[in-house]
């Protein structure tokens, strides 16, 4: 906690916690963990990383299994053998360990974490993927880290930082209609550049991010990496309390989580009382252009999930837009819940039959096509459309596709018509 009375941002509050020691931006600092997290992909690495630093040790146990979260998104079910022998390596890592280990069965990390209230405000959380920076929509300092990185945390529970600047998104107004926090922070993005908040805090602020709900809190903070962001914060309060003590019964919010009045930051402001929706054009998340500018494109698949938008609202949008309509003919659209929970609310509200009826393909809880290490890849000379967070070169199959980003409703708009649209004409 602060010993002094300068002003401190979130991010200094948070790391002088971790640290044991007031601290400002900036300074290098060797910072307690509070919970760390990996998953297929990234864990084996991680693993064999941490029995290396502990081959000279009798006791070959990792600092606290109780702070460790594994979980299997990415490959899920195992689609190589290869990821079935990584499967087996993490399987027995966390029985011998007592880790917890979700294994195939919850779905996206990202989702997941919160879901089962590993996040609280004020921790200090690593993961070994990029958007872990989604915890910071409970106003955590959450990052993603490396395999060799989070090798170290489990053998020792800490690891080096410098306490980053912060770059603080004030933004006011109120969504239009159709309008969602997906085209919040692509606009965001697009203004200031995949390098604009490089190893930086996002902070987002301002009426139009409080009146937010968690759902789409997520959506903003999980993007943070797009702008170079080392995290993405927002300011617990009252909704983030109601999310909290339904999953930790225990939870008591504390104010002095928050950035301080006059705290130093690099300051951006927006009024989105006019947005249009956004899309990211190929092949970068920051060629970003307002959906009217590229209406029209044909689109070959649609995929609707991510822990970016794979939540039981974002896939709502999609089923009240839809309605009783049918997918476009030649159109393959993908609806991947991000976890068993938000699975099973999309279940019992009827939507599943709904899609199935339409022409659409829903699959269980993983990453899916997101990452192109699954299924639903493009081919050469496809076009997708997702809700998902990147659309680099080759991101979700063959490198000479094209992937466009967007919201939900886009996403639902452009399934009706086998072409991206404007979700307000429908």
């Amino acid at each position: 906690m602060s010993t002094n009375n300068e002003p401190m941002t979130i991010s200094e509050k948070i790391f002088s916690k971790a640290a044991g020691k007031t601290v400002k931006a900036g300074e290098f600092v060797l910072a307690n963990i509070d919970r760390a997290m990996t998953h297929d992909i990234t864990g084996p690495l991680a693993v064999e990383g941490f029995y290396e630093i502990m081959r000279d040790k009798e006791e070959k146990k990792v600092w606290d299994p109780s702070k460790i979260v594994i979980l299997f998104d990415h490959q899920v079910p195992a689609d190589s053998l290869n990821a079935a022998q990584n499967h087996i390596m993490l399987r027995k890592f966390a029985k011998e360990q007592g880790i917890i280990n979700y294994d195939v069965y919850e779905g996206v990390c990202h989702q997941v974490m919160p879901e089962k209230g590993h996040v609280k405000p004020g921790d200090l959380v690593v993961g070994s993927d990029s958007h872990t920076c989604a915890y910071g929509s409970l106003g955590a300092f959450s990052t993603g880290i490396g395999s060799t990185d989070m090798a170290a945390v489990f053998a020792s529970g800490k690891l080096w930082f410098k306490v980053p600047d912060t770059i603080r998104f004030e933004v006011e107004g109120k969504l239009p209609e159709h309008v969602y926090s997906k085209d919040i922070i692509l606009h965001l993005i697009g203004d200031v550049g995949a390098e604009g908040a490089r190893y930086k805090a996002a902070e987002y602020a301002g009426s139009a991010i409080s009146s937010l709900p968690m759902s789409e809190r997520m959506t903003i903070s999980n993007m943070a990496i797009e702008m170079g962001g080392k995290a993405g914060i927002i300011e617990a309060d009252a909704v983030t309390e109601k999310y909290l003590k339904e999953r930790i019964p225990d939870y008591e919010f504390d104010p002095y989580w928050k950035s301080d009045e006059g705290a130093e930051c690099e300051l951006h402001k927006y009024d989105i009382s006019n947005l249009e929706p956004q899309v990211a054009c190929p092949h970068n998340v920051d060629n970003v252009k307002p959906v009217t500018e590229v209406e029209g494109t044909k689109v070959d698949q649609i995929f609707v999930g991510s822990c970016t938008n794979g939540r039981f609202e974002d896939i709502e949008v999609v089923a009240k837009m839809m309605g009783d309509e049918p997918v476009a003919k030649d159109v393959r659209l993908l609806i991947i819940p991000a976890s068993r929970t938000e699975y099973m609310k999309v279940l019992k509200a009827g939507y599943i039959e709904q899609f199935m009826e339409a022409g659409a393909m829903v699959e269980s809880p993983c990453c899916g096509p997101c990452m192109g290490g699954s299924f639903g890849l493009l081919g050469e000379g496809e076009v997708g459309l997702a809700t998902s967070n990147r659309n680099f070169k080759g991101r979700e199959g063959s490198p000479q596709s094209f992937v466009y980003l967007s919201s939900p409703a886009t996403a639902a708009a452009s399934a009706l018509t086998g072409e991206i649209t404007d979700p307000r004409k429908i």
